[in-house]
């Protein structure tokens, strides 16, 4: 029996490197337990869609499973089963991710299949049309929930043009129109090697696993890539209002407030307003764990005041400039107006008054709590190399919360009234047509 010494652990800082295609490199060892976790990082998302090609980017991320000129995709997946690991992707606005995490034993598994898949996709006609069926249901499947309709005409109203007003699915029109080589282009334009980035966390050896990367990925072309990169938007201009009538008996509210992008220093009191007004966020998708919001101002004001049956915020770290976004359910006996003027009162609280230390330190004990549980495992070690990096660099992670704890009450006074200005927001109400009394 293979014996695996602790030799250090979460606290150690990965090594970088970059490849003479450019691909860029992060090896952080983690040697606990005999798993790595591979992931593999393209600087492509809907930020870089062009209006009548939404969705491209989350449709590309489908083929890569579709098979290759070597392997097909179900060889793919059974392979990586069979070790015992487990495999996905994902698509966000400002970038497209894959992950592989296994046995330290089939490390070059993972690493041939990402490095075939970068160069060797077929996007076999009739599997797009495959695709395009299964994304277009998973389009239709949203359209049934009012959050996504109200979510998506709310993220529109918050921006004029930057892509970031787009769904990462697309718009239904642009799904039915896309071709095949409207595909295939925009793969052949992003995935290459200077556009790309492998992390790995977990029990490996440095240099074995730096050979195995260039051995796979070393040989492999990069060309210019032809970009489309859209201008910021700081704020949003106006008030705004969106609304909907549907058939849900419920009424829910979503309030939209332009947020720093990540490497923004607001970002970090930014960060802190959230947890205080509704409950800090997981900035991390993959994630484990969670913090209540039960000591948020907003929970306390339309929760236990039997205003609202539920009250989340949503805070993302973006490359722009992007949106916090609050979303309400009403309760059956107040009205959408009742809630948005309780609301409104907490706001101006927000923007008058700075809060206390003490409400300070625990909103800053909460959003620890948090990072501490989004960064608690190896997967999510290797996801934090990549995704810090996508908007600013590994150090970004690393001193995030020594940034947080720098933040004082009048950095989030501050910061309250650049950003929560009520002249600079979007509500938008889902009304119940059944028609509610209210109390």
């Amino acid at each position: 029996m293979v014996e695996y010494p602790i030799l250090n652990n979460h606290k150690q800082d990965p090594k970088f490197y970059s490849l003479a295609n450019g691909l860029r490199v992060a090896l952080k060892q983690i040697q606990t337990a005999p798993i790595v976790s591979s992931w593999l990082w393209y600087g492509i998302g809907s930020r870089n869609e062009v209006p009548g090609k939404t969705g491209l980017s989350h449709w590309v991320e489908h083929m890569q499973f579709k098979g290759t000129k070597n392997f097909s995709g179900q060889e793919m997946e059974n392979t990586i089963a069979r070790t015992g690991g487990y495999t996905n992707a994902f698509t966000s606005p400002d970038w497209t991710a894959y992950f592989q995490t296994l046995p330290s034993s089939a490390l070059e598994t993972s690493l041939r299949f990402e490095a075939d898949r970068m160069v060797n996709s077929l996007f076999d006609p009739e599997e797009v049309e495959t695709e395009r069926t299964v994304i277009l249901s998973e389009r239709e499947g949203n359209e049934n929930d009012p959050q996504f309709l109200l979510g998506e005409l709310v993220q529109q109203a918050a921006y004029q043009n930057h892509p970031y007003r787009n769904e990462v699915l697309g718009s239904k029109e642009d799904l039915i129109n896309l071709s095949r080589e409207d595909l295939y282009q925009h793969y052949r334009n992003y995935y290459q090697p200077n556009n790309a980035m492998v992390c790995l966390a977990g029990y490996f050896d440095e240099n074995q696993a730096f050979d195995l990367i260039e051995k796979y990925f070393g040989s492999l072309p990069s060309f210019p890539i032809t970009w489309s990169i859209p201008v910021e938007e700081e704020e949003i201009t106006d008030a705004k209002t969106v609304e909907l009538i549907g058939p849900e008996d419920a009424n829910f509210i979503q309030i939209a407030w332009r947020s720093p992008k990540a490497s923004d220093p607001d970002f970090f009191a930014y960060t802190l307003i959230e947890s205080i007004l509704s409950g800090p966020s997981s900035l991390n998708m993959f994630g484990s764990g969670g913090i209540g919001n039960r000591s948020s101002r907003l929970y306390r004001e339309l929760i236990e005041n039997q205003l609202a049956a539920s009250v989340n915020g949503s805070l993302s770290a973006s490359i722009d400039p992007g949106t916090y976004t609050l979303y309400i359910t009403c309760r059956g006996d107040h009205s959408p107006e009742d809630v948005i003027t309780k609301l409104n009162q907490v706001v101006d609280q927000l923007l008058t008054k700075p809060p206390s230390q003490n409400e300070l330190d625990i909103a800053l004990k909460q959003a620890r709590a948090n990072f501490a549980y989004s960064s608690d495992n190896i997967t999510n070690q290797a996801f934090w190399m990549g995704y810090a990096s996508s908007f600013a660099d590994y150090s970004w992670f690393k001193d995030y919360v020594n940034r947080l704890q720098a933040v004082s009450v009048e950095d989030i006074l501050r910061v309250s009234r650049k950003y929560f200005d009520p002249a600079h927001r979007v509500t938008g109400v889902y009304r119940s047509r059944n028609g509610a009394s209210y109390a």
